[in-house]
């Protein structure tokens, strides 16, 4: 299996994710003291949001380098 097909599979895959779960969460510390032994952070949640026309484009992007490296064969 080429790189090629690698990487279409993995657009087709990322695509798919994207559309079925929309966004995703992610926790970040972003704030942190150091007073003597007393250690204080803030970690932060983050949802980044995937959009519809994201998802579509990975997966036609995908097929079409699928297609492609199936056509070089």
């Amino acid at each position: 299996m080429n790189t090629v097909k690698i990487v279409a599979i993995v657009l087709i895959i990322a695509g798919l994710l994207g559309l079925v779960y929309g966004s995703f969460s992610y926790t970040r510390e972003t704030q942190e003291a150091k007073l003597g032994p007393l250690e204080l952070s803030v970690k932060d949640t983050e949802t980044v949001y995937v959009p519809v026309w994201a998802g579509v484009a990975a997966i036609i992007a995908g097929g079409g380098l699928l297609l492609l490296a199936s056509r070089k064969s």
